[in-house]
């Protein structure tokens, strides 16, 4: 009659071989697959890892196996049961901890200027809407002029100067684009007449547009008497270029 601690033992080693995996696939089977497979193509060869996943493509084609660690857990007395490790955790605890936990929706950044949601931009809508951004800035570049009369701090004066010219240049362009798309319009507005009256429109070239653009803004700077300085700094920045080309 055998003893409650050999039959335990018998148990255990019956347990060891059961958990052993066996290789149904022969080096035979291993190499005519490879040479079946040899002239696919790297993009081809990772296609079909992905379809087989990659522990069946490793066994099969590459004949490598995952080494299962054997755990030998062992008793510190015949008469008492063998101590799992706390390491591992129990699988239904777990699915039981994973159902509790509250799923968070991750939230994605939104911007509306690429958002077909949002609509269409319309320039028009959007210059109305917000004309009076143009009021604030000039009226913002009137406090900060009456500021710098009064302010007495070197470093203040700067900031001030700085910011004045920066609104001043903000205002200049908005006017500029402004004056640019009433042009426009009237060039537009010309053509759609003369059509309408049965004549032929006259398109104007980019070269003419520039050169009547660059004859208004001389007007504009003769009228605010700042001509003559616009030309001794427009001469400077040409003498400042040849000298560059000369050392080139």
């Amino acid at each position: 009659m055998n003893s409650p601690s050999n039959s335990e033992n018998e148990s255990d080693v019956e347990s060891a071989h059961s958990d052993e995996d066996q290789n149904d696939i022969t080096e035979d089977d291993r190499q005519n697959i490879r040479s079946k497979i040899s002239g696919l193509s790297f993009e081809d060869l990772l296609k079909m890892k992905e379809e087989m996943g990659a522990k069946l493509y490793n066994e099969t084609v590459l004949g490598v196996k995952k080494k299962k660690i054997k755990t030998d857990y062992k008793r510190a007395n015949k008469n008492r049961p063998r101590e799992l490790s706390s390491k591992i955790r129990p699988k239904i605890l777990k699915r039981e901890l994973n159902q509790n936990v509250p799923t968070v929706k991750k939230s994605r950044p939104r911007d509306p200027r690429f958002d077909p949601l949002c609509g269409q931009f319309d320039a028009k809508t959007f210059k109305s809407d917000y004309k009076f951004v143009h009021d604030i800035r000039i009226k913002e570049k009137k406090q900060l002029e009456k500021e710098l009369k009064s302010c007495t701090d070197p470093i203040r004066q700067q900031q001030i100067k700085k910011l004045i010219q920066r609104i001043g240049n903000q205002i200049r362009d908005q006017e500029k684009n402004e004056k640019e798309e009433q042009q426009k319009y009237e060039e537009k507005k010309e053509i759609k007449e003369k059509l309408k009256q049965g004549e032929k429109p006259v398109y104007k070239k980019k070269s003419v547009k520039k050169l009547e653009t660059l004859i208004e803004k001389y007007n504009e700077l003769k009228k605010s008497n700042k001509l003559q300085k616009h030309i001794e700094k427009r001469s400077k920045k040409l003498s400042a270029k040849e000298k560059r080309k000369m050392k080139e």
